[in-house]
């Protein structure tokens, strides 16, 4: 289309584009085969599709979304290419999945390991950073689990898929506190930890009497808090 050709008045071309009316009708058989065969094609790779997915997974789902982009609104496309791609990465997603079942190394490959974010109620730094994830985005998992203070986790672990895994302890220990800063009434209702201090970027707790001025033990940072265990 040239410059000359586009009009802001033009309400047929911006609505329609230059296709006849009778292309809706067209892009209802379209859509709705595409519909079929994403449909068929979710129910062949297993109920994982529809739940948090690995990274094999999400590329199989790219991949069938941008395959029928084009095939819906383009007049000049056909639907066969649609099925042949989704015949192709359904096949590919089930040797991925018979790879995996037969090769646990294959599988950490593909779709990545696990990763160690508390151990003990301590962040575990190196881990966090490998993964991306920073102080604040692992306090708001542990908040969504209920979770107040580091010292009631005993594992935290980031799985393959990005979902993460929180393991809480079986007694009651002291910890960082872990809510919102600027809340400070819910806050001040936590139960103080005597004696006891925790590190503000790490968690690591340690006794002491008088607040510590000496660097943490684990990431040598000088940020110290009143430990709280509730």
């Amino acid at each position: 289309m040239k410059p000359e050709d586009i009009h802001i008045t033009d309400y047929l071309r911006i609505l329609l584009g230059e296709v006849p009316w009778s292309f809706l009708i067209e892009v209802i058989i379209r859509v709705t085969f595409i519909y079929l065969v994403l449909t068929l094609a979710m129910r062949i790779m297993g109920k994982r599709m529809a739940s948090r997915m690995s990274r094999s997974e999400m590329t199989a789902m790219v991949a069938l979304a941008a395959s029928n982009g084009v095939a819906i609104l383009a007049p000049d496309r056909g639907l066969l290419p649609v099925l042949i791609i989704a015949i192709v990465v359904v096949c590919f997603q089930k040797f991925i999945a018979w790879r995996t079942e037969a090769n646990p190394h294959f599988e950490q490959l593909t779709s990545g390991d696990i990763d160690v974010l508390i151990k003990d109620g301590v962040l575990q730094l190196d881990c966090m950073q490998h993964s991306r994830m920073s102080q604040e985005q692992v306090f708001a998992q542990c908040r969504f689990e209920q979770i107040d203070n580091l010292g009631k986790v005993k594992r935290a672990y980031l799985e393959a898929n990005g979902a993460v895994s929180i393991l809480k302890a079986d007694e009651k220990r002291p910890g960082l506190s872990i809510l919102p800063q600027w809340d400070k009434e819910f806050r001040a209702s936590q139960e103080p930890a005597p004696n006891t201090f925790a590190c503000g970027n790490c968690g690591n707790v340690v006794p002491s009497k008088p607040p510590t001025q000496a660097p943490c033990s684990v990431c040598k940072e000088n940020q110290w808090s009143e430990a709280v265990v509730s």
